[in-house]
């Protein structure tokens, strides 16, 4: 089976289409966001109603969350509202929907080598707003992953893509994949960034090297996504974030 897992578009509809683009075309089984549709960018609806349109099952983001609550502005505060700009744009039925997205999702496969949980976050297990790096601390890492029986964990969140085999004790392994960042990378290049993940009949934590995962890095037009940002209300810096992928 081949899963597409992809987050943090943060509104960038030139990464987003170029990313559904580059995926459609290798025809995965199962489609999965792990979050941050919006924010920093100025096409929260677009990216939304696209994934509305094809049912992709979505978590929330942190930034997701900023919708709770919002109230409304008038044309003179949305200009004053700076960063904020990103939130009050969303229009109100698309501010409903990512109000109530869930916190996460469970995979669990009955496969011939053996049962294989992955759970899908977006920032943690723990919390949204938590980041799990590359260089988290192991012991950390794997007493979350059995607090919540996860074999594989996928997340995003930090923008920086990255996959990771933990040993235990057992002599089986986990699994940790960073997906990285469709729509504002910070690992230093600025191409949008998704994962397609194989789980075969081998896929069980006996086997080190089942999981099979692939980082998709792929072009947009980074140029059309900050100019858009500076023709907003929203701050240029995060124009600059864009082109240098910080």
């Amino acid at each position: 089976m081949r899963i597409a897992l992809f987050s943090d578009i943060h509104a960038n509809l030139p990464a987003f289409d170029a990313m559904l683009m580059d995926m459609d075309k290798r025809k995965p089984d199962a489609v999965y966001c792990l979050g941050d549709l919006v924010g920093y960018n100025v096409h929260p609806n677009e990216v939304v109603a696209e994934i509305r349109k094809r049912g992709i099952a979505t978590i929330a983001g942190n930034h997701d969350m900023k919708v709770i609550g919002l109230a409304d502005v008038d044309e003179v505060q949305l200009q004053a509202s700076g960063k904020d700009c990103a939130y009050h744009i969303i229009n109100a039925d698309n501010r409903a929907y990512l109000a109530t997205l869930p916190a996460h999702i469970r995979l669990s496969f009955q496969l011939a080598s053996g049962k294989l949980n992955i759970l899908l976050v977006h920032g943690s297990p723990r919390s949204v707003n938590e980041y799990v790096l590359a260089d988290t601390d192991e012991d950390y890492v794997l007493n979350m992953m059995q607090e919540y029986d996860a074999d594989v964990l996928c997340l995003g969140h930090s923008h920086k893509p990255y996959h990771r085999v933990i040993g235990k004790s057992d002599a089986t392994f986990c699994h940790v994949v960073n997906i990285g960042s469709v729509g504002k990378p910070k690992d230093g290049n600025p191409q949008g960034c998704y994962v397609m993940l194989t789980i075969n009949e081998t896929s069980n934590t006996a086997n080190k090297d089942g999981i099979k995962v692939e980082f998709v890095r792929f072009d947009y037009d980074v140029e059309m996504a900050a100019k858009a940002v500076e023709s907003s209300f929203l701050p240029s810096e995060f124009a600059d974030m864009l082109r240098k992928a910080y």
